[in-house]
């Protein structure tokens, strides 16, 4: 049987948050930064209700191993950025 990590604190939480948001913001390409975000943001709205201490437990654990996977990715995205910036970030937009 598997033991259950323990319930993060909300300051835990805000921390996962922002760490995740801090590292979309590393993304050079703006359609990818831009998703990044909004996915951030939308699942952690997602499981805003959650109530049952194994189900928050769960899922931050995975918004945990979601950083780990952005941190990885910001690092790869940052050594091929294109050189070619999107039409949102052109001067006007």
């Amino acid at each position: 049987m598997m033991a259950v990590a323990s319930v993060p604190s909300r300051a835990e939480v805000l921390s996962l948050l922002r760490s995740l948001l801090q590292t979309a913001r590393k993304f050079s390409d703006y359609n990818i930064r831009e998703y990044a975000k909004r996915r951030t943001v939308d699942g952690f709205r997602e499981n805003k209700e959650l109530c049952d201490p194994s189900a928050i437990a769960t899922a931050f654990a995975d918004g945990t191993s979601q950083l780990e996977l952005v941190k990885r990715q910001a690092a790869v995205y940052s050594l091929y950025a294109p050189s070619v910036k999107s039409v949102m970030e052109a001067k006007g937009f």
